[in-house]
Formats: C-alpha cells, sequence, structure tokens
C-alpha cells in the first residue's frame, strides 16, 4: 500500500516557485516520488484555493499563468485531486475569465449539479451560469 499524504499549500508552492531551495526541492522528489507511484498526494480544493490566490498576490503570477500551472502540476500522476472536474474546471474559467476563485469555483459546481447560484454578484454573468437574485 503506498503511503498517502494530504498536501498543504506550502508543498505545491515549493514546487511552483522554486523557493527556498531546499524545500523547493524536498517539493519536487515528494512530486517525483508520486510520479512513479511511491505516494498520492491528495489535494483538497481549498488547498488550491489558497495556492492560486498565493501565487497571484504574493508572488505577482499573472492570473491566468497561475491557474495554468496550477492546472497542469494538478493533474500529475500521482496526485489525486478531490472534486477534481469542478477544481479543474475552477481553473479553466480563471484562465479565460476575470473573476474571483471563489466565485469559479461555484459556477463550475453549479454547472456540474445543474444548480442555479444565488447570489447578488455580477460576476457569474460572466461565467455565463444560472444566477438566482433574491428580491425583497
Amino acid at each position: 500500500m503506498n503511503a498517502r499524504y494530504l498536501a498543504d499549500t506550502n508543498i505545491l508552492l515549493r514546487f511552483l516557485s522554486g523557493e527556498p531551495l531546499a524545500q523547493a526541492a524536498a517539493a519536487r522528489k515528494l512530486f517525483e516520488r508520486a510520479a512513479i507511484g511511491e505516494v498520492v498526494l491528495e489535494v483538497p480544493p481549498l488547498i488550491v484555493a489558497e495556492a492560486y490566490y498565493t501565487l497571484v498576490s504574493f508572488y505577482q503570477v499573472e492570473r491566468k499563468l497561475a491557474a495554468e500551472k496550477l492546472g497542469m502540476l494538478l493533474k500529475q500522476h500521482g496526485v489525486k485531486l478531490r472534486e477534481q472536474s469542478v477544481v479543474l474546471a475552477t481553473l479553466e474559467r480563471l484562465q479565460s475569465t476575470n473573476v474571483g476563485f471563489s466565485d469559479a469555483y461555484l459556477a463550475a459546481a453549479a454547472e456540474e449539479e445543474k444548480l442555479q447560484v444565488a447570489s447578488f454578484g455580477t460576476d457569474f454573468d460572466k461565467l455565463r451560469v444560472a444566477r438566482y437574485e433574491p428580491k425583497a
């Protein structure tokens, strides 16, 4: 039985940023172990959201590129992305639309589950998802 680990945000960020060097090297080795089947890295959606936000806000990575890099990393062999279809659809939406992670996530989840999003926010109109706006 392979070891399974829940990956923290800093593991993703060290791998993608290459900083600090020692931790980046250790993160690369962990992803290499996952790629050859020695371990499984499980990544919850909240960790993806935090990694995306940190790449954009702290590392100043352009939004589209941050979503693209995370998507490629999370599709690697040995990485088990929880809520995979919704999270990958979220990252795709972030590459094509200037909205926040949570709005893109809700839009992807609503589409998959064939639900409307209850919101006053008009970003959902950009995401072409059915929106219910409550009235007084």
